[in-house]
C-alpha cells in the first residue's frame, strides 16, 4: 500500500489491486474538427490532459497495472440509441449524422476512435458504452470482478458528464476512485473545478481527487524491504 496525495485526505494505492480507467479520450471529442469542434467548444481545454496521461499511462503500463480504456458510441444501425438522447440538444446534427470524421459516435467510424497519442495497446481493454456511465449496459463490472479491482485511477473526459457519471457508479459499487484533476478535463473550465470539488466534497463523499505526479511516483517508487 502505498500514499498518494490526494483530497479530502491521502488515497492509500494498492497497485495490485487498482487499475486506470481512461475514460472516453476520443478524436470526436479531443481534435480539432471533430464533433466537440463542430459544436463550438475548445477542444484546447480537453488537449491539456494528453500530455500528462501519456507519462501516467507509460508508467501504468510498466508497473504492470490493468489498463481500461471507454468509448462512447452506438451500434451502426443505432438500436441501442434512445431517442432522447439523439433529440436533446437540439443541434444541426446529430449522434448518427454524417460529421467531420464520420457518422458521429458511431461504433467503427474513424471520429468514435481513441486519440493515437494514447492508443491502446494488445492485451488493454476496451469498452464501449452506449450511455454516459462506463457501467451502463457494459461489460466494464464483470472485468473488474475478473481481476479483483478494488480501485480505479480515474482520467478522461469530460469531467462533469462522463467521468462524474462512472466515478458515482463506482462508489455505489463500493469501488474507490482517484481521479485525477490534470487527467481530466472539461469544454468548461469553471465545471471541472467544480465537479472535482463535488467528488472529494464531505470527507469524500464519491472518491479522491489527486494529480497524475502523485500516483506515477508511487508507481515508480522502489519496493520496500521485506
Amino acid at each position: 500500500m502505498t500514499s498518494v496525495p490526494a483530497r479530502p485526505y491521502d488515497f492509500d494505492l494498492q497497485p495490485g489491486k487498482a487499475a486506470m480507467l481512461i475514460i472516453d479520450m476520443q478524436r470526436d471529442f479531443m481534435e480539432p474538427g471533430g464533433f466537440g469542434d463542430a459544436l463550438g467548444n475548445d477542444v484546447s481545454q480537453l488537449r491539456r490532459t494528453i500530455a500528462p496521461l501519456k507519462a501516467l499511462l507509460a508508467a501504468g503500463r510498466a508497473a504492470g497495472m490493468l489498463i481500461i480504456h471507454t468509448r462512447e458510441g452506438h451500434k451502426p444501425d443505432l438500436s441501442d440509441l434512445h431517442e432522447t438522447k439523439k433529440a436533446r440538444g437540439r443541434g444541426a446534427i446529430t449522434i448518427g449524422d454524417v460529421g467531420p470524421m464520420g457518422r458521429i459516435l458511431v461504433i467503427g467510424e474513424p471520429g468514435h476512435d481513441i486519440i493515437p497519442e494514447l492508443y491502446p495497446i494488445v492485451g488493454e481493454p476496451v469498452i464501449d458504452k452506449p450511455g454516459k456511465g462506463a457501467f451502463y449496459n457494459t461489460g466494464l463490472s464483470d472485468l473488474i470482478e475478473e481481476h479483483g479491482i478494488a480501485q480505479l485511477i480515474v482520467c478522461g473526459v469530460t469531467t462533469e458528464v462522463c467521468v462524474h457519471t462512472t466515478v458515482r457508479e463506482a462508489n455505489d459499487r463500493g469501488i474507490d476512485c482517484l481521479v485525477l484533476s490534470d487527467c481530466t478535463g472539461s469544454y468548461f473550465p469553471e465545471f471541472h473545478e467544480v465537479a472535482l470539488r463535488m467528488i472529494a466534497a464531505q470527507g469524500g463523499i464519491f472518491g479522491w481527487v489527486g494529480d497524475s505526479t502523485g500516483v506515477i511516483a508511487a508507481l515508480t517508487a522502489p519496493a520496500e524491504p521485506a
